[in-house]
């Protein structure tokens, strides 16, 4: 568990579009809840020491609640559908302090905000956030149907309403994403954030650095990723810990050294949250997450152990 854990009760559950859930979070006494800058995520706690991640979506001026959307999820590891079946009005629920791993640039003078499904949520805190700072932005919100969607009623009548623009794939051709159009020229002063489905993002991603964007100016987000598991095996050095540990074909490195007793934190276990990241000292690791940037992944001083990997026959970690 997150060192720092609050014990909150879900005072509002509202259910919208197609298998989406919408949570406020709030302190039983009425406190108000330790503060959070837009992009944040909190770590919620759910039956059998299941840990999963979900970006705070509410105002970060209101410190009353925190609010989740959650779109239960066919091909779930068990996160979204338990969020769904045991989170109703007036359930406890345990969630770690916000982290925050997406944060807002600072000195941008333009955000554009690109959201795919459920991957809205993150930024409609960042509209929240940018409102207040008096800061330009546009945000674009892609969805399948607008049947299916969530949030329309709330960013339909939020005070940045006029720089929301809703993108359906079901809808005419006039109002689908012109990305291209979308991302322009790029400048100094201006940043990409996109987040949603793998392949959606890779998409928005691929074109902003296509359009001449710098790899720090596009920001990003993954709510779920393939992992790829496959490799032959390796040996891990945990330096401090003092032990060595054989990791098989399809076994992840952090699976391995709970064997022997050493217990890493995870949440996501597909690369995408950064929390397992561990120090290189030694060896060349294959790098298997969507955390690292590129120029991270290319000074090999760092790993996920969730899903990354090694290329050399043995990796030394400072654990």
């Amino acid at each position: 568990m997150s060192e720092h854990v609050l014990n909150l009760v879900v005072r509002k559950r509202v259910e919208q579009g197609e298998g989406v859930v919408i949570l406020d979070l709030a302190d039983p006494s009425g406190k108000p809840l330790p503060a959070f800058e837009a992009g944040a995520h909190v770590d919620i706690h759910l039956k059998s020491g299941l840990v999963r991640q979900y970006s705070l979506c509410g105002d970060p001026a209101n410190a009353s609640v925190y609010r989740l959307g959650v779109l239960r999820d066919p091909a779930s590891r068990g996160g979204s559908v338990a969020v769904h079946e045991l989170l109703r009005e007036g359930s406890e629920v345990a969630i770690g302090a916000p982290r925050n791993l997406f944060p807002l640039a600072t000195g941008a003078s333009r955000s554009i905000l690109i959201g795919g499904g459920i991957g809205i949520t993150p930024m409609i805190a960042m509209a929240h956030e940018l409102t207040a700072k008096d800061s330009a932005f546009e945000l674009h919100y892609c969805g399948r149907s607008r049947s299916r969607t969530a949030f329309l009623d709330e960013l339909a009548n939020a005070a940045f309403a006029a720089c929301v623009h809703t993108h359906f794939d079901d809808e005419d051709a006039a109002q689908k994403l012109d990305l291209p159009a979308v991302l322009g020229q790029p400048a100094d002063d201006v940043h990409v954030y996109v987040c949603g489905p793998a392949g959606f993002m890779d998409w928005v991603i691929a074109e902003a650095r296509k359009a001449g964007y710098a790899d720090d100016h596009i920001h990003r987000e993954y709510f779920q990723v393939e992992v790829d598991a496959s490799g032959e095996s390796f040996e891990v050095v945990a330096q401090r810990s003092g032990k060595t540990v054989q990791v098989a074909e399809g076994q992840s490195i952090v699976d391995a050294l709970a064997g022997v007793g050493i217990k890493i934190e995870i949440s996501c276990e597909q690369g995408v949250c950064g929390t397992c990241l561990c120090d290189v000292l030694e060896g060349e690791p294959d790098h298997r997450d969507v955390y690292l940037t590129d120029e991270e992944k290319a000074a090999n001083d760092q790993i996920l152990v969730c899903c990354s990997r090694a290329k050399s026959k043995k990796l030394v970690l400072d654990i």
